[in-house]
């Protein structure tokens, strides 16, 4: 008797906590700051891939692209940060919040990532890689929410992102008219034995006072920087995607665990 009271009241305390949760997400506007942050990280990724690919920095504001490009994004970048902190810190979370802020960071580092491949700043098979993974994750977690399973971000998810930004922001604004700021004799650029690239050995001789430090040899070494930080996003994707694939797995085994322990108990016979 003691024990059918005891999970009676956990019902009745799950469901009112249910309720509660389900009357805060009603009471928060939908257009709050945060949402409109995010909104506005949708928004500027058109504007993003115009100013990458079109001379409309030039025309319009006589910017370089590639600094103007560097500034909207990181932009966008930063206003993921700041949605979600002011959602936590002002009680703003919405389920619209939490199904865009995800949607919106996928769109802007798709965009950014396909732009860089377009302007031959980055290999086509890395960027395959990282939105193949992003889309991987999505379907996970849209299959999951569909159980009742919630995958938050892991850490390594978190650091990934971190490192996109960096990563694409370094690429974008090492370009020259649009391009890689290396020739390398018309051959690609080379993915471990890089220092065989003139430009990189020349600047990298410059930076430790074997000649004047030009803005070509920045740009070259920024442009090295970010093709080796490159590397760490699609280590740090797989990597991910393995922890969210793992973390699913064991959810689903628990969960039917639980079905099968629920279902067992119902068929058993009543003990007096």
């Amino acid at each position: 008797m003691t024990l059918f009271k005891s999970k009676t009241y956990t019902a009745i305390i799950t469901r009112l906590a249910d309720n509660l949760s389900e009357e805060a997400f009603k009471a928060v506007p939908l257009l709050n700051l945060p949402n409109s942050l995010t909104l506005l990280r949708i928004f500027i990724v058109p504007l993003l891939v115009v100013v990458l690919l079109t001379p409309l920095s030039e025309n319009w504001f006589g910017m370089p692209r590639h600094l103007f490009g560097v500034a909207i994004f990181l932009g966008a970048a930063l206003t993921d940060y700041l949605d979600g902190k002011i959602a936590r810190r002002r009680h703003q979370v919405t389920r619209l919040g939490q199904l865009l802020d995800p949607i919106a960071d996928k769109l802007l580092i798709s965009a950014a990532l396909i732009s860089l491949v377009e302007n031959q700043l980055a290999p086509a098979w890395a960027v395959v890689i990282i939105i193949g993974r992003e889309f991987a994750v999505t379907g996970l977690r849209s299959i999951a929410a569909a159980d009742g399973v919630i995958i938050s971000a892991s850490k390594m998810g978190k650091f990934k992102m971190l490192t996109q930004v960096i990563t694409v922001a370094l690429l974008i604004g090492s370009s020259v008219e649009e391009k890689p700021p290396v020739t390398n004799f018309g051959r690609p650029f080379p993915a471990i034995q890089f220092w065989t690239v003139p430009e990189l050995r020349a600047g990298w001789h410059h930076l430790f006072g074997a000649g004047p430090l030009t803005a070509s040899d920045v740009e070259v070494l920024l442009y090295t920087a970010g093709r080796a930080m490159l590397w760490l996003v699609v280590i740090s994707s797989c990597w991910s995607m393995y922890s969210y694939f793992r973390s699913f797995y064991r959810s689903v085994l628990a969960m039917n665990a639980e079905r099968h322990k629920g279902a067992a108990s119902k068929v058993a016979p009543a003990h007096e």
